[in-house]
């Protein structure tokens, strides 16, 4: 019997699809925590790196579980990523030049990965259940 945490034999493409996806939008949305609150528009000038590794922090934790194609952790993440929809939200109102068009930047990435987490969730949940012919 295939544990859920185990590829599925012969997964089908759009499940690597959104596994894939869920994983690249995960590290673009780390790099982007990091660089926006270190370098490229600090709240302070020359950045905090407390505050950065603060805010990228939690992040960093589900990356292991996507890799390893956990269904508890695409679940949870799917979650976790409304917070940083929410502070993208945030900061696009209330900030101007460079910090609004990276903000909008964090809500396209938190969109794609909550997309991602969500499609994979279901067509695993799916294949599952499809009889074998």
């Amino acid at each position: 019997m295939q544990s859920l945490s185990s590829p599925p034999a012969g997964a089908p493409l759009p499940v690597e699809a959104t596994r894939w996806s869920a994983v690249l939008a995960l590290l673009a949305l780390i790099a982007l925590s990091v660089g926006w609150e270190m370098w490229i528009a600090p709240i302070r000038p020359g950045g905090s790196p407390v505050l950065a590794a603060v805010k990228a922090l939690p992040l960093c934790i589900p990356l292991a579980g996507l890799l390893r194609r956990r269904m508890y952790t695409y679940r949870w993440l799917s979650l976790l990523v409304w917070l940083y929809f929410a502070e993208g939200v945030v900061r696009a109102w209330s900030e101007t030049g460079i910090s609004a068009l990276l903000a909008l930047l964090e809500i396209a990435l938190t969109l794609v990965l909550f997309t991602a987490c969500a499609l994979h969730v279901r067509l695993r949940l799916k294949s599952r259940h499809e009889p074998i012919a």
